[in-house]
C-alpha cells in the first residue's frame, strides 16, 4: 500500500471518528469508478482496526506492515477469477468469520467488485450480514451499485467515492511520486481524477500503450467502411474487460474534439495529440460531435445494464461518421 491517501478526506475523517467512538459498522460498501481509491481506503481501515501504534493507522507497527504487504492472517481480500465471486468463496468467508481473530483485534474481509458476484453468492452473504459475528468487519467494493440488490445495500454503510480534482492528482504525482511536470500534467488529465490509475500509469507504461491501441481502433473505424467497423466490434468484444476503458478513451477523444473546435483547449485531456485534434476537429461540425459523444456515453451506460456486448459495439461503430466526411469547404 505505497504512498499516502490522496483526497477523500471525508472518508478518512469518518473512519477516524468511528475509531474514536467505537461505533463500527458491520459492513462498508466503497462505491466509485475503477482505481479511484476504493481498495486503498479499504486497507486503510483494515490497518486502523488492527494497528498497535498510538495513532491509528501508524503504518509502522507489525500489523500495519503485514497488511500493507498482504500477509496479515486476519485480513483477507476476496475477488473473482474472471467469472465473478462464487458461493464457495462466500461459504469459506462464513467459516472463517465464525472463528476468533488469529492475531489482530478484528477479522477483515475485503470483497472486491461485489456486483460481479453470483446471485447465490450475494444471497449467501446476506445471511452473514443478518447475523453479524463479533470482531468481524466486511468491506465491499463496487463500481456499479445499481446492479446490487437493495437488501444488500441496506445492510452496508455506503461510501460513494468521486474522482479527484485534476490539479490534485497532478500535484501528488510530482510531489509524492516524483513525476516530471509535463508527464504529471498528461497523466492527471488521462486519469480522469483516478489517483490509482495515474500512479499505475506512471509506473507501468503499458497503460499508455492500451490507450494508444484504443485510439488507433477508433481512428481505423472512422477511416474504414462497414467491414472494418464490424472487425473492430468483433475484436473489442473479445476483450470484455477492456471495453469500458476503451469507451472512456473514445469519450475523451470526442470531448477533446469539441473543445478544440470551440478553441477551449485548456480542458483537453489528450495533451500529447493537440495537432491531430486540431486537424480532426476541422472536419466535423459541432452537432455531429455532440451526437457521437452522446452515442458513446449511451453505449457505455447500456453495457452496464448487461446488453449484448458485440451488438452494442456494432451499432455504435456503424453509426460513426467517416473521418473527413463532414470536412468543411
Amino acid at each position: 500500500m505505497a504512498g499516502p491517501i490522496i483526497g477523500h478526506e471525508w472518508v478518512v475523517e469518518l473512519f477516524d471518528r468511528t475509531l474514536a467512538s467505537g461505533r463500527l459498522a458491520q459492513a462498508y460498501l466503497m462505491a466509485g469508478p475503477p482505481q479511484v481509491g476504493k481498495m486503498r481506503l479499504s486497507l486503510y481501515l483494515a490497518q486502523a482496526l488492527n494497528c498497535q501504534g498510538e495513532e491509528r493507522p501508524c503504518g509502522k507497527c507489525p500489523p500495519c506492515r503485514l497488511i500493507e504487504r498482504g500477509l496479515h492472517p486476519d485480513v483477507q481480500v476476496i475477488e473473482g477469477d474472471g467469472e465473478g465471486i462464487s458461493i464457495d468463496q462466500i461459504r469459506e468467508l462464513q467459516h472463517g468469520a465464525a472463528l476468533s481473530p488469529y492475531q489482530g483485534a478484528y477479522r477483515i474481509y475485503i470483497i472486491r467488485q461485489i456486483e460481479e458476484a453470483s446471485l447465490e453468492a450475494v444471497n449467501c452473504l446476506l445471511k452473514t450480514l443478518e447475523e453479524p459475528a463479533p470482531k468481524v468487519v466486511l468491506i465491499l467494493t463496487a463500481v456499479n451499485t445499481s446492479l446490487l440488490p437493495e437488501t444488500l445495500l441496506s445492510r452496508c454503510q455506503v461510501l460513494v467515492l468521486h474522482p479527484l480534482a485534476i490539479q490534485q492528482v497532478e500535484k501528488a504525482l510530482v510531489e509524492v511520486w516524483g513525476a516530471g511536470r509535463e508527464e504529471a500534467r498528461l497523466l492527471a488529465r488521462l486519469s480522469r481524477g483516478r489517483m490509482g490509475w495515474a500512479i499505475q500509469a506512471l509506473e507501468d507504461k503499458k497503460l499508455l500503450e492500451h490507450r494508444e491501441r484504443h485510439l488507433e481502433r477508433l481512428w481505423k473505424a472512422m477511416e474504414g467502411g462497414r467491414v472494418e467497423r464490424w472487425e473492430c466490434a468483433q475484436e473489442l468484444s473479445q476483450e470484455p474487460e477492456a471495453v469500458q476503458e476503451a469507451l472512456a478513451v473514445w469519450c475523451d477523444w470526442w470531448r477533446d474534439l469539441l473543445l478544440a473546435k470551440a478553441h477551449a483547449t485548456q480542458g483537453v485531456v489528450n495533451l500529447d495529440r493537440m495537432p491531430l485534434l486540431a486537424e480532426q476537429a476541422a472536419r466535423y461540425d459541432l452537432p455531429q460531435m455532440v451526437e457521437v459523444l452522446t452515442s458513446i456515453q449511451r453505449t457505455a451506460f447500456r453495457l452496464g445494464q448487461n446488453v449484448n456486448l458485440r451488438l452494442a459495439l456494432e451499432v455504435l461503430l456503424l453509426d460513426l461518421p467517416r473521418l473527413g466526411e463532414m470536412e468543411q469547404s
